[in-house]
């Protein structure tokens, strides 16, 4: 109705000065009539207001639809009334949504494509890595270990490379089974075990029962935990020799918690270290922080609907809690 009006307004404002100035022109030639004066003005309205009200219930939906956003894109195709201005704003709307769709179908197959070329990159690039590990075998140390050393990160960099490229689709990659949360726990020390002697943190397992089972997806849940396992470790190295990996069951729901006593993370930054890119006041201190990997982790975990938590005092470590829900908490096997 607002819409209506300030569409309308110049004519009511014209309809009034003009009835104002044709009085005028009566007066001044002479005819003092003022019945017969107020009489054409009162027609002259209703006659106006009729117009208004046939235009306005003619046009409510057209109004309605400029006034109120859609919704969803589909909105698009949804007719608003037989009028030809009407008509026009139909047919305005399916055009601009076949341009749309047609856009975002070619910006899907660029990143489609995109995504194809990042994956045989970087499979292509962990080939040369394992023969550069290979032949750092053969050599002496310290120079070996330092090779390897090198290598592991890169190979680290790609996998993150990787996963985020995928992140996009991630859900179409999900495989949701029953995972048995302290083997994985061994798969994720096993894969991290020269990153563990290299930085002298080692990982310490407490299940408060054996085989606490849930619905995940193990590939993604495998790459989430080893993000919070490095993460730990890297700060905590030089100033606790353990970080520690526990399982246990709260309110129904089964919990894996990481806790390290590292450096801690600033309250200030607390609220912002799953941000993309963000650093914080660590990772100034630490010059390989991306600030992307705890931001895969949030993600990865809401695609997932698993739960995170943090709890972290500067100076003393940090814990984060991944919470599977009821539904996904199989308990023990």
């Amino acid at each position: 109705m607002k819409l209506f009006l300030r569409d309308h307004l110049l004519l009511i404002v014209v309809q009034i000065f003009q009835s104002v100035m044709i009085s005028g022109l009566f007066f001044l030639d002479g005819y003092r009539g003022i019945g017969v004066s107020i009489y054409a003005i009162f027609l002259s309205f209703v006659l106006l207001t009729g117009f208004l009200l046939y235009r306005y219930l003619s046009r409510k939906n057209f109004y309605q639809r400029l006034e109120h956003p859609m919704a969803t894109l589909d909105g698009s195709l949804e007719t608003t009334g037989q009028a030809a201005i009407s008509e026009a704003l139909d047919q305005l709307l399916v055009r601009q949504y076949r341009l749309y769709q047609e856009a975002l179908h070619k910006a899907e197959e660029r990143q489609d494509e995109h995504l194809l070329f990042m994956d045989r990159w970087v499979h292509q690039m962990k080939t040369p890595l394992s023969v550069i590990e290979l032949t750092a075998q053969s050599m002496d140390e310290p120079e070996s270990s330092s090779t390897r050393e090198e290598t592991e990160r890169m190979r680290n960099g790609l996998n993150m490379i990787l996963y985020m490229a995928r992140l996009r689709t991630i859900e179409e990659d999900f495989q949701i089974k029953p995972v048995v949360l302290s083997e994985l726990i061994q798969e994720v020390n096993h894969e991290n075990k020269r990153f563990y002697i290299r930085n002298e943190v080692y990982p310490q397992l407490k299940e408060e029962k054996p085989g606490i089972t849930v619905e995940t997806d193990e590939k993604w849940l495998l790459f989430l935990l080893s993000q919070l396992v490095q993460n730990a470790v890297k700060y905590s190295a030089g100033r606790a020799k353990y970080i520690v990996l526990s399982l246990y069951e709260e309110s129904a729901e089964a919990v894996l918690e990481v806790k390290d006593f590292g450096i801690g993370i600033p309250v200030s930054d607390q609220k912002r270290v799953f941000n993309k890119f963000y650093t914080g006041e660590n990772g100034r201190k630490f010059r390989e922080s991306t600030g992307m990997g705890l931001y895969l982790v949030k993600e990865v975990a809401e695609r997932l609907e698993h739960r995170l938590e943090l709890e972290s005092v500067e100076g003393e470590g940090t814990s984060i809690r991944i919470i599977f829900s009821k539904t996904q908490n199989l308990t023990s096997v």
